[in-house]
This record gives structure tokens, sequence and C-alpha cells, in this order.
């Protein structure tokens, strides 16, 4: 279930090669603040997975609600 609101999420990431230093920088719009900068577009799209996870656990430590992605949603249900 994590593993597919992941993959899901980064499809919908959007990538540019910033025309100051031609680094790629990536972001995922509907999550604000989960962004990237890297010297390849490989390494971006590696940081910028690792920043969604953390942003993903940040808000579920804190029981804030997940955006629905293409019909991915993750719950926070607590356990007795």
């Amino acid at each position: 279930m994590l593993s597919n609101y992941i993959r899901s999420s980064m499809s919908n990431a959007k990538y540019e090669i910033l025309s100051d230093d031609g680094t790629f920088y990536g972001e995922i719009p509907s999550f604000q603040g989960v962004y990237a900068n890297a010297k390849t577009l490989e390494q971006c799209r590696e940081e910028l997975e690792e920043v969604l996870e953390e942003w993903i656990f940040f808000r579920i430590a804190r029981n804030l609600s997940l955006p629905i992605v293409d019909g991915n949603e993750l719950r926070i249900k607590e356990v007795a």
C-alpha cells in the first residue's frame, strides 16, 4: 500500500533543468514542501523520493491528512 502510494506520487513529479547552474529541480505539486535539487536527473529523483518518504512519515506522526493520489489513499487509523 505504501509502495503504491509513493510510486503514484512520484509519477506526478515535475522536473526542470535550472538555467543558472544546470542542476535538476524536482517537485511533486500536490505535496507542499516536497522538492529536491541535484546534479543529475537520477540523483534528483532519488532525493525527491527520500524527501517524499520523510514528508509522509512526518505527517503520519502528527496525525495530519495525506493527499489522495491517483485513487491511492493512506489513512491514519488509531490503534488501541
